[in-house]
């Protein structure tokens, strides 16, 4: 069941990360006194209630700007809107109402989503300081101060009085969300189908059958699974901006961000291009653990080193994820179509894969034995020691006596020294150096 989507909107420095992070209860945003922090669509998942439902935090909105970080945050802010069941408009409370409120107003009423006006900043809880926000006409603003938590539980409460499709936290469950991604016709659905023993999703040759991307639990052994299909993703200069395709392609990104493994479907008889590169790299980005399928492997006139000339192909032009993980199938025979579940399950496994610090630093320092760091302008980089810090992707700390020193061809020596050590097919890896005074591995 897929929960709301809330959108966390207005100008920028009005609050919008500090009230993210307090119902995500965590800090994901970047939270800074000053414009712009915030760039990207952010997500979290949020319960209140008892009910669900998941947050993204957008960049601040600045229509006067003409620079092109001011319209990428507009475009990424445009996508969350869109994508959203319902809106927070944050203002400033404390500075009062200005032009570019309005402007933000103007933008979001043309949305015709349900919008709640949220007065932040309000420390001391002077309802008075609202009055001048009515004039947006967009309801009764809620007061509330993000900092110390006054008028959340009003403002949550009414968030959820909005929703037409509520999910009780308790219905959810946490199966293991598989998506399948790729351009038009590469036989994502036939896929989906043969997944799920069904017909329960449009098989068709015509390109762009699926609009939509289509949640659908199955199961596996006796396991629940959710594999989502999705529309085909086609060149952005192909897509009209304003069509039903291009919210179909929006959807697709959307549910790359919330799977947990994700199948790139590739067609064996049209070959790998730039487009499904891009949509590979979208997954990599997101840290996603991902299968290459390589489908309608029938068609291919074979001869004995066919399948190895292909496979050097994917090699070269997916260099910047080397851990794919291939398969060649055919989802209208079923050839090897049975080894697409283990696979899913295997490279699930390696991106939530934890490896033990002293292990850990045991391969570094190995690697480091055999390679030393290099040095710059007659500084040499030392590497003191390594820690895992999280999981899906791996992502391990390496705490060095400049980051700066670090080159990347020596962090790629790194990682592949890791990929080497530890069993990570299937699954991005990340490593972040930071700076620290203390003895090098080894000493």
């Amino acid at each position: 069941m897929k929960k709301p989507l809330v959108a966390i909107v207005g100008r920028p420095n009005v609050g919008k990360s500090t009230f993210f992070n307090k119902v995500a209860g965590k800090k994901i945003s970047i939270v800074k006194n000053e414009p712009g922090v915030t760039r990207d669509r952010i997500y979290a998942d949020a319960e209140w209630s008892g009910y669900a439902f998941s947050i993204v935090d957008t960049g601040g909105l600045d229509f006067q700007n003409t620079e092109q970080t001011a319209k990428n945050i507009l475009n990424q802010a445009q996508i969350a809107i869109d994508l959203a069941d319902t809106i927070l408009f944050f203002v400033d409370g404390k500075e009062g109402l200005t032009a570019y409120d309005r402007d933000v107003a103007v933008f979001l009423r043309k949305s015709k989503k349900p919008i709640i006006l949220v007065v932040n900043k309000l420390d001391g809880f002077d309802v008075a300081k609202t009055y001048d926000f009515y004039e947006l006409g967009l309801g009764e603003p809620m007061p509330i101060s993000a900092e110390l938590g006054k008028g959340l539980t009003e403002l949550l409460d009414e968030l959820i009085a909005t929703f037409n499709n509520k999910v009780p936290q308790d219905e959810i469950e946490n199966t293991l969300k598989i998506a399948i991604v790729g351009r038009p016709n590469a036989g994502k659905s036939s896929i989906t189908n043969k997944l799920l023993g069904e017909e329960r999703v449009v098989v068709s040759d015509v390109a762009g059958t699926t609009r939509d991307a289509i949640d659908t639990d199955f199961q596996y052994y006796g396991k629940k699974y959710t594999v989502i299909d999705t529309a085909g993703m086609r060149r952005k200069a192909k897509i009209d901006q304003d069509s039903i395709e291009q919210y179909s392609v929006i959807r697709a990104l959307e549910a790359v961000r919330r799977a947990d493994v994700v199948l790139c479907v590739v067609d064996a008889g049209v070959g790998i291009n730039e487009q499904d590169v891009r949509i590979m790299g979208y997954v990599h980005e997101q840290g996603k653990p991902s299968v290459v399928i390589v489908n309608k492997w029938d068609l291919i006139e074979k001869e004995n080193n066919t399948m190895n000339e292909y496979l050097e192909k994917l090699k070269t032009d997916l260099s910047f994820m080397s851990y794919f993980k291939p398969l060649f199938i055919s989802a209208k025979t079923g050839q090897r179509f049975s080894q697409i579940m283990p696979l899913v399950l295997e490279v699930y496994e390696n991106a939530n894969k934890r490896v033990k610090t002293s292990i850990l630093n045991e391969i570094i320092g190995d690697a480091v034995q055999t390679t030393p760091p290099p040095s710059k302008a007659g500084k040499p980089l030392k590497i003191m020691f390594a820690t895992q810090v999280s999981t899906n992707p791996p992502t391990f700390v390496i705490f060095v006596n400049d980051e700066k020193l670090v080159h990347f061809s020596y962090e790629r020596y790194l990682e592949n020294s890791l990929r080497r050590a530890l069993t990570l097919e299937g699954t991005p890896i990340r490593l972040i150096f930071r700076n620290r005074n203390n003895e090098r591995i080894g000493e």
